[in-house]
């Protein structure tokens, strides 16, 4: 249970401009990324059908975020997805990854442009090189919203996503969402999954880069 803070308008002090060095387990996330391996199996009119993606991965660092005394580090990120050659989106998707330093709580937060979104929470350590987040249709926190076509006819019920990084330092995901869809008895487990390789290290926040710069005041 979260506990009553003193004061819910009061915000924390002290608070480090350096996203990148507060980042805990999402700091192997940082930068852009390129990966070409992915692998989805997703539904069809047939059951199912298998598919091969390449990712660009984009995952930059914002400012600190409060809710009064709550503190977030975080990361913006984009995927944008096609398949191999070709040039029209596989899958598009933005959001923000959350690291809440003082409860250990990593959050995502997905939105697609098929009308769909939510929100996945899980605990780890700061310096885990794995961690879990995870959304329910209904829950009270975490939980999940679609368009009135997709809650009729592919009505997404859970989302779980695992995060691993690599001594390599590239990282690798597993998705797992669990669809109702119309007409099937049985909910669909659409599975996805790649490994990313970094192209370029990710670039300070706003806020770390003021505090960074040198002062031009004359002496």
């Amino acid at each position: 249970m979260p506990t009553t803070p003193p004061s819910i308008y009061a915000k924390p002090s002290d608070v480090s401009p350096d996203t990148l060095a507060n980042l805990g387990p999402l700091r192997a996330l940082a930068g852009v990324w390129q990966g070409t391996i992915g692998a989805d199996d997703h539904p069809d009119r047939s059951g199912a059908k298998d598919d091969v993606y390449v990712e660009h991965y984009v995952a930059q660092p914002i400012d600190p975020q409060t809710n009064g005394p709550q503190l977030f580090f975080g990361l913006r990120y984009h995927t944008h997805i096609t398949k191999p050659g070709q040039v029209a989106t596989f899958h598009d998707q933005v959001g923000y990854w959350l690291w809440e330093p003082s409860t250990g709580t990593v959050m995502l937060t997905v939105g697609i442009p098929r009308g769909e979104v939510l929100l996945a929470g899980g605990q780890c350590d700061a310096d885990a090189n794995t961690f879990t987040v995870k959304s329910a249709l209904g829950a009270p926190d975490y939980g999940i919203c679609s368009n009135p076509f997709l809650t009729s006819h592919f009505q997404t019920t859970a989302f779980a996503m695992t995060i691993t990084g690599h001594p390599d330092h590239t990282w690798s995901y597993v998705e797992d969402t669990t669809l109702t869809i119309s007409g099937r008895a049985e909910p669909f487990q659409h599975t996805d999954g790649n490994t990313l390789h970094l192209i370029t290290p990710p670039t300070p926040n706003p806020l770390a880069q003021v505090a960074s710069a040198p002062s031009t005041s004359k002496p």
